[in-house]
Order: C-alpha cells, then sequence, then structure tokens
C-alpha cells in the first residue's frame, strides 16, 4: 500500500502504537498520536525524532476523524469508544499493527491464538522452527531465519524492511489485534478457548468469534491447528486443512497426540502442494515421552503438542521437534520456579489471569499449596475455581482488587463442604500476601502466586507484578 500523504490517527501510545507509527511515518504517512493519557503520564521520548508527528493527548475528540483516512488501535484500546463507533458510522477503515504488517510482510506467517498457552506455544514454535532451519543448512547460521513476535516482544511491524519472503513468520495475536483483522496466517493455530476478557468483550459469543477470525480468512491451501479436546475448538470450522492436537485421544485426523503410555506421537502428511513451502513430507514418529518433558502439566503437553502440529505442517523436522521438546524450561511468570528456601518451593504463575488458569495451575502440584490469588476480576465464572482451591489447597491468601470478592465465595463453599482445615485469608497488597505465606509455609509446601485476575488494580502488567514477587520472595529473611 502507498501509505504517501495519507492520515492515520493511531489510539493508543504504548509499544505498539509507537512502533506503528514509526513505520507508517517512514513510509510517507501523516501520523497523529493520541492517548487518554495526559503528557506527563507517557514517555514520549521514543518519539523524540519522528518528524511531523501530531499528538492530542488527555482524550480522543471527534474532530481526530475529520481529516482521517486509517483509525488504528493499539492493544489496549476498547473497540467501544466513542471515536471507534463514529469511525465506524462515517465509513473509516480501522486497523491495528498486526493488520498492517500482514499487509506488508513478504514471508509465511504462523498465528496463534488461545485463551492459554499462546505465549508458551508460539515461543516453541519458534524454538522447533530456528532449529530446524538450522539443521536444514548444515550450520548454526542458516540462510532462513525465523521472526517471533506480534502480542509478545517487539511489535513484527518493527522489523517488516529486514523480513525475506524465505522466511517465517510467527505471530502471537489477541482476541484484541483480531476482532479488526481481516488477515489470516498461512498455519493458524488456536491453543484453546475458554472464559476470558468478558469484561471487553461483551459476552462469551462475542469473544469466541473474535478469536475464530484466525481462521476466516485462510485458503483451502492452508492449514489450520485445532485442540480436539476444548469444546469450542473442536467445532471451529474453516476452509483450511485441519490438524488436531489432543493429551486424551488419538485424533480422528492428521496431527499429535498423547497415548495411553504418556508417548507424545505426530502424525502429518505434507505431501499435497502448499503455498507455505518446506520439503513434501509425511511424518508418523514418536517426538517423545511425556516425563521427559521439562514443563509442567498437562496444559503444557498440550502445548508441545499444538507447537509439533504446527511445526510438522510447516516442515520441521522430528528431530527438532524432539530435541526442542524435551529442553524447553518455559517462559518466564508461567508456572516458573523463582526460589527455593527452607524446604519451600516459591513459583511465579502471575501470567494466570483468569479463573481457568489458575485450576490449570493448581493441577499441577502434588504437594501442599499455599496459593496467592488476587487482583482485579475480569467478571468471570469463579465457581468451580474455588471448589478446586477448598479441595487442594492447605490454603489461600487472597490479595488486591478481588479478594472481598473471592474472600465471600471461599467461606460459602467451606461452609458447605465442611471443610474445617482448610484456611484462608484477605491481606491488602501482594506485599502483604508474600509475607503472610512465609509465615504459613513449612517444609514440603510449594506457595505459588496464580492469581486469577488481572494486574491493573496494582500493577503495570503481569510480568510486573511476577518481577515484584521474586523481588519480595528473595527478601524473604532465611529460614
Amino acid at each position: 500500500m502507498d501509505w504517501t500523504g495519507k492520515q492515520v490517527v493511531i489510539l493508543g501510545i504504548a509499544r505498539q502504537g509507537t512502533a506503528l507509527a514509526r513505520y507508517l511515518v517512514a513510509h510517507g504517512a501523516r501520523v497523529t498520536l493520541s492517548d487518554l493519557k495526559p503528557r506527563e503520564q507517557l514517555d514520549l521520548q521514543p518519539l523524540a525524532d519522528l518528524p511531523g508527528v501530531d499528538f492530542v493527548l488527555g482524550g480522543h475528540p471527534l474532530a481526530l476523524l475529520d481529516r482521517c483516512d486509517l483509525l488504528c488501535l493499539s492493544g489496549g484500546v476498547p473497540s467501544d469508544l466513542p471515536i471507534v463507533q463514529e469511525a465506524r458510522r462515517r465509513g473509516i477503515r480501522l486497523s491495528n499493527d498486526a493488520q498492517v504488517f500482514f499487509e506488508v510482510c513478504p514471508a509465511r506467517i504462523i498465528g496463534v491464538t488461545g485463551s492459554a498457552g499462546k505465549t508458551t506455544t508460539t515461543t516453541l514454535i519458534g524454538e522447533m522452527l530456528k532449529l530446524s532451519t538450522q539443521e536444514a543448512a548444515g550450520s548454526p547460521a542458516p540462510a532462513r531465519s525465523v521472526w517471533v513476535g506480534g502480542n509478545i516482544g517487539n511489535p513484527l511491524i518493527s522489523d517488516v524492511e529486514r523480513i525475506r519472503s524465505e522466511d517465517w513468520v510467527v505471530m502471537e495475536l489477541s482476541s484484541f489485534q483480531l476482532e479488526l483483522m481481516t488477515c489470516s496466517p498461512h498455519i493458524a493455530c488456536v491453543t484453546n478457548i475458554t472464559p476470558n476478557h468478558l469484561d471487553r468483550h461483551g459476552t462469551m459469543e462475542a469473544y469466541i468469534a473474535a478469536k475464530r477470525r484466525i481462521l476466516d480468512f485462510q485458503s483451502p491451501r492452508d492449514w489450520r491447528v485445532l485442540s480436539a479436546d476444548n469444546e469450542v475448538t473442536a467445532g471451529l470450522e474453516g476452509s483450511a486443512r485441519a490438524l488436531w492436537f489432543s493429551t486424551r485421544n488419538e485424533p480422528r485426523g492428521d496431527g499429535a497426540w498423547m497415548d495411553a503410555a504418556g508417548y507424545l506421537r505426530i502424525r502429518v502428511d505434507r505431501t499435497a502442494e502448499s503455498p507455505i513451502g518446506g520439503r513434501p513430507s509425511r511424518i508418523d514418529a514418536v517426538i517423545c515421552h511425556r516425563r521427559e518433558l521439562l514443563l509442567m502439566g498437562e496444559h503444557n503437553v498440550a502445548n508441545v503438542l499444538a507447537a509439533a502440529t504446527v511445526c510438522a505442517a510447516a516442515g520441521a523436522s522430528v528431530e527438532a521437534l524432539r530435541r526442542v521438546s524435551t529442553t524447553f524450561r518455559g517462559v518466564a511468570h508461567r508456572l516458573q520456579l523463582v526460589a527455593q528456601r527452607g524446604g519451600v518451593r516459591w513459583y511465579d504463575d502471575s501470567i494466570a489471569t483468569t479463573p481457568e488458569r489458575l485450576m490449570a495451575a493448581l493441577r499441577c502440584f502434588d504437594q501442599p499449596v499455599i496459593l496467592l490469588c488476587g487482583g482485579r476480576d475480569k467478571h468471570l465464572p469463579w465457581e468451580a475455581a474455588v471448589r478446586m482451591m477448598v479441595e487442594r489447597c492447605k490454603a489461600v491468601v487472597l490479595f488486591g482488587e478481588m479478594g472481598p470478592m473471592v474472600a465471600e465465595k471461599l467461606s460459602d463453599e467451606q461452609k458447605r463442604t465442611n471443610r474445617l482445615a482448610f484456611q484462608w485469608s484477605q491481606c491488602g497488597s501482594l506485599e502483604e500476601a508474600v509475607a503472610e505465606a512465609h509465615r504459613l509455609a513449612q517444609p514440603g509446601d510449594a506457595v505459588l502466586l496464580s492469581p486469577g485476575g488481572t494486574s491493573y488494580d496494582a500493577f503495570k502488567d503481569f510480568a510486573e507484578r511476577g518481577d515484584f514477587f521474586r523481588k519480595l520472595v528473595d527478601a524473604l529473611p532465611a529460614a
């Protein structure tokens, strides 16, 4: 697309908005950046060298649309803002950094979305493809590059000028990005769909509709990789060829699964013509045994199977799948062991911002667990999570904005089940919660930060919350 002279308004001055502004200015667009925050609350230094950029701060006045060819939304900007609704009414095109990247990227794109497991699966895919391309080149510096980003790491629009047609791009895509997109990746992976972001999307139906857009613009020569274990993804239709992954059963078609003996297996036929390149091949092999994985939990087995299926479709070798699966140690803030003190193991699972993810974390532990639960609620159902807390946890320490809400549900469940030995307490802050957990913990226990709520009541994001948790644990007195 020729951006010369185009009037583009970008809502939200953060990672994605800044990266997109740089790209558009470099290609001749006239860019206006707008943010609800006033100037004193923003870091505008990264944009200081951009010529001709206008700033409208402290609000999004509708007058921004008077000379606007394209309205771009950064990831955290709600699509129901008055300015967005007015843009739709006027027929102004909506977009975002991911959509622009898809439109200009010369390489083949793998897209990953889902309610949980996106980042781990995206990272695994990147590592498997990198290793496979190294093997194919016979050296640690292959001719083909693998670019990983999107909703994680660096916005890939920043790198698009260096990406070549023979490269691979692996993108994590959020529902916020997908709801505006009119492009689909060559290989689309949906890890699972469970209730999430209902505070943003309003209904589960709207959330599912946003997620499934990753499939909506695929061709019959593309691939879609879906969980056979998740009720929603198992029912997703699409025009692309389907591959399945499952931790429970051998899929009805090609894909990857864990058999009854605990072996991770894969079967993918790539002998048909495909637009995504790679060597025509048929894979039917054992990847590894579940015991060989370093990652904890059945949900991470599913992530490995999803990544392996995607990479098999992309033409990666079985050896690359095997080596990465058995050596990958995980991503920060995802069931990460951060300390062992006085016989107590401390785990950071700050990424768990839903009850579903909290439950997935609890299923990983056999030893007594002291759970740190709190943050800001997303208006999701908590009944199943509360039952599991009372059944499985030695104690639950609540903190943050949603503490009183969960406390009421825990109290009701404890009375209903008559589990008098179960302990729970309520603290104001994460700092107080860590101190309380330290007081309760005994040798052999695990203390798990798996909040079940977002971090926005007290932190910039889940990573800042996880980093603060680790600092608090490191500062605890020695046993």
